[in-house]
This record gives C-alpha cells, sequence and structure tokens, in this order.
C-alpha cells in the first residue's frame, strides 16, 4: 500500500470517528432527560411546613433546597351548605302555605343547574333549623329561594338570562304550590354589569415558564421532580396540581406541559422543552402564601431540572420584578377583603371562575 492510500485511509477514519461523535453527541443533545429510578413509586404529600428562604420578604426562585413537604390532611365538605349569597346573585323568595317535602322538591328541580352561563340554584328554608341549605331528601322546608348569579368570567347577566331565570323559577314555584317574589330585571342586570366591572379589574392569573437549559424532559422526568414538590396528576393529561388542604377546593398551583408528550406512544423520546406554573390568585386563600410557594417551587424546579424561569415572553424574572408582583398581589388581596370578595372564598371562587 502506497504512502498515499495509508494517509487517505487515516483521513477517512478520523472522518469517519467525527462522523460517529457527532452523531452520538447530536443523539444526546436531542435524547429526553429521563426520570431516576427508584425503589418505590410512592409519592409523599407535600408539606408547606418548613420555612423558607426569603429575599426581602419574598420567598426567592432557586433557593437549591431539597425540603420534603406534607400537605394538611384532606376535610371533607358538607354538601348541605347554602352556597346562595346576596352580594353576587339574583335572589328570590317563594313563600309556601304549608311546609314542601324535600322529596317533592327535588322532584320539581329543573334538568339543568345553569341559565346561559350562569349558575341557577334552589335552596330550602329548613322547617326546624330556619337555615337555609341545599335541598335534601327527607327534610321540609318553609320557603324556598332561587338564585341566579350576577356575573363570573364569562361576562355579566343579560335580560335574556333574566328571563330564563324568571320562566325556571315560576315553573318550580307552580310545582310546589309557591308564590316567588322577583326582582326588577333592569336593576339586577346593572347589578351585574357593575360586578361584572369590578371583578373584570382585579382579576389575576398568573403563570412562569420554566424552559430546558439544554437538554429536553420527558414527560416521566418532569413528573418525578414536580412530585417531590408535590404535584399530583391532574384529570387532563399534561396537568399536574397541587391540591388544596381541604376536598373540592380548587387546587393552589397548576403544572401544565404538552399533552401530545404525556400521550405518547413512547414517552421515554417524548421531548418537552417548556412547562408552565400557573397561579389562580381569586381562587386559592391568601392564608395558603400560594405566591411564595409558586416562587419557591419555580426555583427548585430549575435548579433540580436545569432550565430557566421567565415570563410569558421570555423574559427572565429578577428578584425586583418578584417583589412588585407581590406587592401588587397584596393590594388585590386588600381590594377583594374589603369587597368581602377574599380570595379563595365560596363567592370568589364562584364570581372568578
Amino acid at each position: 500500500m502506497s504512502t498515499l492510500q495509508v494517509a487517505l485511509a487515516i483521513a477517512g477514519g478520523v472522518v469517519l470517528a467525527g462522523l460517529v461523535a457527532h452523531s452520538a453527541w447530536s443523539s444526546r443533545k436531542n435524547t429526553p432527560r429521563q426520570a431516576e429510578p427508584t425503589e418505590s413509586q410512592a409519592v409523599r404529600e407535600p408539606e408547606f411546613d418548613a420555612p423558607v428562604a426569603e429575599v426581602e420578604g419574598l420567598p426567592a426562585i432557586g433557593t437549591g433546597r431539597d425540603d420534603d413537604f406534607d400537605m394538611p390532611p384532606l376535610v371533607p365538605q358538607q354538601s348541605k351548605a347554602s352556597v346562595q349569597d346576596a352580594l353576587i346573585d339574583v335572589l328570590t323568595l317563594i313563600e309556601l302555605e304549608s311546609p314542601a317535602s324535600g322529596d317533592a322538591a327535588l322532584a320539581a328541580m329543573p334538568s339543568t343547574r345553569r341559565v346561559g352561563t350562569k349558575l341557577f340554584t334552589i335552596e330550602g328554608l329548613h322547617a326546624e333549623t330556619g337555615e337555609w341549605e341545599g335541598i335534601r331528601v327527607g327534610q321540609r322546608y318553609s320557603a324556598f329561594q332561587a338564585g341566579l348569579q350576577l356575573a363570573n368570567r364569562l361576562g355579566p347577566l343579560n335580560e335574556i338570562e333574566f328571563s330564563e331565570y324568571v320562566v325556571k323559577t315560576q315553573n318550580f314555584a307552580d310545582a310546589v304550590d309557591g308564590t316567588p317574589e322577583f326582582p326588577e330585571m333592569l336593576q339586577e342586570v346593572a347589578r351585574g354589569r357593575e360586578l361584572d366591572q369590578f371583578a373584570t379589574e382585579h382579576d389575576a392569573q398568573l403563570s412562569f415558564t420554566l424552559r430546558a437549559r439544554d437538554l429536553p424532559w420527558s414527560p416521566g422526568f418532569v413528573q418525578q421532580n414536580a412530585a417531590r414538590l408535590g404535584f399530583v396528576p391532574g384529570v387532563i393529561p399534561g396537568r399536574m396540581v397541587v391540591a388544596a388542604p381541604e376536598v373540592g377546593l380548587p387546587p393552589i398551583l397548576g403544572l401544565s406541559y404538552d399533552p401530545q408528550a404525556a400521550l405518547a406512544d413512547d414517552p421515554t423520546q417524548a421531548a418537552i422543552r417548556k412547562v408552565v406554573l400557573t397561579l389562580d390568585v381569586p381562587q386559592v386563600d391568601r392564608s395558603q402564601e400560594p405566591f411564595p410557594r409558586m416562587c419557591q417551587v419555580a426555583g427548585e424546579l430549575a435548579r433540580a431540572m436545569d432550565g430557566t424561569i421567565t415570563d410569558d415572553d421570555g423574559k427572565s424574572l429578577s428578584d425586583t420584578a418578584l417583589q412588585s408582583i407581590s406587592r401588587d398581589l397584596q393590594q388585590l388581596y386588600d381590594t377583594l377583603d374589603a369587597r368581602d370578595l377574599s380570595a379563595g372564598s365560596l363567592q370568589a371562587r364562584r364570581l372568578f371562575s
């Protein structure tokens, strides 16, 4: 073999080795990070009693801590509790000549609990306790009351919805031999518009975006790291939540990623490059400190998953920006409190829904 052939062979080998190395590097670059193998699949519930690092009163992003969290025990709520409130509902008293049974009232209830886009409810005045409650089998009621929500995130009550409300309420009243006392339509529609205006000006739904710095993430990798911070799978594919301490309440925080990746035939090969943390401010009681938790969770996930935290526009979130958001949230909480629509209350959860 001539010297030239030897040189060409060596050069070819070098090129081939380079191609193999580049292919391996590209493969590694595009292979999603995988969940770590564990001895047990059990996931601990989150606990938020542990102290958090603070930056001028606000839990900092990226604290580098590995606290284990346990949520408080779940407490069931009684289903008979009244939900109607004159602050956010049109209310119509239905007077009775004599007490009616809950069985008869339930049989007369309309087929849906909606009028247009608004919640429609009928409650009974318990003949013995004298308290308003959701109608129950085997109970007797001395009066009934129909309610229609004045506003929600889909808009205020309108004239068409009010008219449908009158029809449904009258049909129920006729079935139980009751006499309804309807309020004036234009006044209630005006109340709905005013409440809708207030809600629009004081609504807040926050989100942080966590983006992969280098390697993408597999769904299992995201789920494992989120579970360590108290997230559990949600109903929708690609969504996880930090559950509220009481059954039936909205989640404290949400985490979402590409649902197609969550449903992939081979999840280990599904590549995720960003996840979104969300907080629906009016839905969560301020005593749960949801925004400080959101900041800490974002920092922990960024550290564990090698990601960066940005806003919706891809801009990094500085401590100054977070402190400004925190101050604005405190003012919002105070305003909602003053209007008797405290964040996390039943009224606020219904209005901001």
